[in-house]
Order: structure tokens, then sequence, then C-alpha cells
């Protein structure tokens, strides 16, 4: 898996002298202020200082999506969280960020490199469950708390196909927020990214772990975006000594899906791309990819699986061979929360 890093490292030394007069001056990383965000930008922090030899520092931002009030689904989803980072990073008022890769909208501007997306965390989601239930315990009518239409699709679909009855409410909020509404009673069980939790140290919160075959992640759920601005190449350099090769085909194959349904991450889209492997040799990527109706009457659920991708561009290729197919049975007309 290191292969493709190599000839990066020789550039990051090569350019290094020509910074010198500030090569230790702390590096400013942008990072939305919520726990979560913290919390994972303070891991990329560390992994950043390790590989650059310089200390970081976060600078929080506010976005407009921390701020509203608003469903994801009525605000746009894609982009609203990462909006205020590029602008500062383009003001260059931060030196690089750090996104949950889901959040990032398919299309990449010329002046932003994205310049790592490290080794991908459990890309499930997960079951927070009063009494300690899993999904299939759930009582006739529980109310089930997610943000997701995505979300809502799957679940509902697999409620009906196994003579389950469940309400699904939409939420919005942080972690505690979240799983607050099930110590209080107010919803039988919300469903998280067990990512999130994970780098929250919450994983004992978990009731279940939904299998992807129940409930296809986000598009790059689990995955992180380090970005920073294109043309500062020894830092692009330094950064790229954190990309995990096999992350980054697999998540720019599930994006190059999304983008190819015309889907924004607020519609009802899941898709996951994994390697298969014999033994210890990684044989091919296979992309799995659901489209559906929020109340789980209709979806489309399909997979490919080829060569796993050398380049951006089979990557890519990947994605949209598999959106083609979903869109021939039928995806476009189940997408009515399509974004814009």
């Amino acid at each position: 898996m290191s292969e493709p890093r190599e000839p990066r490292a020789p550039q990051g030394q090569a350019g290094a002298p020509q910074g010198r007069p500030d090569e230790k001056a702390a590096l400013r990383l942008g990072t939305r202020r919520s726990k979560l965000a913290m919390a994972q930008s303070g891991l990329v922090a560390q992994a950043v200082s390790q590989v650059t030899g310089r200390p970081v520092e976060l600078v929080e931002i506010t976005t407009y999506g921390d701020t509203s009030r608003e469903h994801l689904a009525q605000i746009g989803g894609t982009g609203v969280f990462v909006t205020a980072l590029r602008e500062a990073l383009l003001l260059g008022e931060i030196d690089f960020a750090v996104h949950s890769l889901k959040d990032l909208p398919t299309g990449q501007p010329d002046e932003l490199a994205l310049a790592a997306v490290p080794l991908r965390e459990d890309p499930r989601d997960v079951l927070v469950a009063r009494d300690g239930l899993r999904f299939e315990e759930l009582p006739d009518g529980a109310r089930v708390g997610t943000g997701s239409p995505r979300r809502m699709a799957q679940l509902n679909a697999y409620a009906r196909n196994h003579g389950m009855t469940i309400e699904t409410v939409p939420i919005r909020g942080n972690v505690d927020t979240r799983i607050g509404y099930v110590r209080s009673g107010e919803l039988d069980a919300v469903v998280l990214a067990a990512a999130g939790l994970g780098r929250l140290g919450r994983i004992e919160d978990v009731t279940d772990f939904l299998s992807v075959d129940t409930v296809l992640p986000a598009p790059g759920q689990g995955a992180l975006a380090i970005e920073c601005a294109a043309d500062n190449a020894d830092l692009v350099a330094a950064l790229g000594e954190l990309d995990d090769p096999f992350t980054r085909a697999a998540v720019t194959a599930e994006r190059s899906l999304l983008a190819a349904l015309e889907a924004g991450c607020s519609a009802p889209v899941g898709a996951l791309a994994d390697v298969l492997a014999d033994g210890q040799i990684v044989k091919e990527m296979r992309l799995r990819g659901v489209v559906g109706t929020t109340d789980g009457t209709t979806l489309v659920q399909l997979s490919t699986t080829g060569p796993v991708p050398e380049t951006h561009d089979q990557a890519m290729a990947l994605g949209r061979e598999l959106a083609a197919e979903m869109l021939a049975k039928g995806a476009a007309g189940l997408m009515g929360e399509r974004a814009h």
C-alpha cells in the first residue's frame, strides 16, 4: 500500500529548505467547532506534526451547517459544513483543513488540493437504542431518529421486508443531542456513524452495528479529507504522506457514483467500495450502490466488481459505470429530495 506514496516523500524533503525561515512555525489547521470535528482534527494534527516536524494549532471556524436549525435536506446538505473552511483556506487564514469526506461536494475546486485521504475508519452505521436493543429487537412502532434520507430509505425497506413496523423521525444535532433523545425516552433509537462514535471514544454506547447488507453507508463515510492550497507544493507533498491509496480509490469510486446520479449528500444514496482479497493479496474492488424512496417502498440496489483502480480516472469510471446501471433501473425517479 505504500508504493504510491514513495514518489511524494522526496519532494517534501527537497522543498523543505525553501521554507526554512518559518519551517518550525505552527501549521494552522482549520476545523469545525463540534466535538466530533475537534476530535478528528486533533488526531490529524498529531499525524501531521509527526510527518512535518512542525507543531499544529487548531483554528476553530463556525460553518453555516453548524448554526442553521434546518434539516440538512432542506439547506442543501452538500457543502454546508465545508464552505467556511474552504474560504479560510483561500484567504490564507489557515494552512490546511480537515473535513468528514462525506460532507465534501463531489466537485473539487482547482485552487484546492485534496492532499490526503487517510486510512478509513469503520464505514458502518450503528444503532444506539434503549435497553441495549438490536435493530431487529425494536418493538413495533419504534421511533428511530436520523437526519439522513439515505438511512430512512434503507431502514424502512429492511423493516418492511422483515415484518417490522418502525417510524423514522428526522433529527439534527451533535452526538450528545442525538443520543439524548434515546436517554430521555423521546426516541427508541438513533442511527449514527460508527466512525464518529469511535473518534469520540463513545463506541460503548452502540447497541447494534448495522451490517452494510442492511444499510449501505454514505459515500465516503468513515473517511477524512485533508485539504490545502493547490499551489503549496511542499505542504501538499508533506500531507500526502498520510494518504492511503486503497481508501482514496474506494471513496473516489463512491463519490463518482454519487456525482453521476447527480445527487448531493442529502439525497437517499448509499455507496461502499471495498477491496476483495485472496489471503494477503488484494484482487478486486467491489462497489455497491443503493438509492431509494425515504419510505423504503422502492430501492434500486446494485453492485459491480472489477480490478482495483490504479488511477483517479479508473476509480471515477467504476462509479460512473454503476451509476449508469442504476439509472437504467429507475434510480433517477427515486430521488425526490435531489440536490440542485
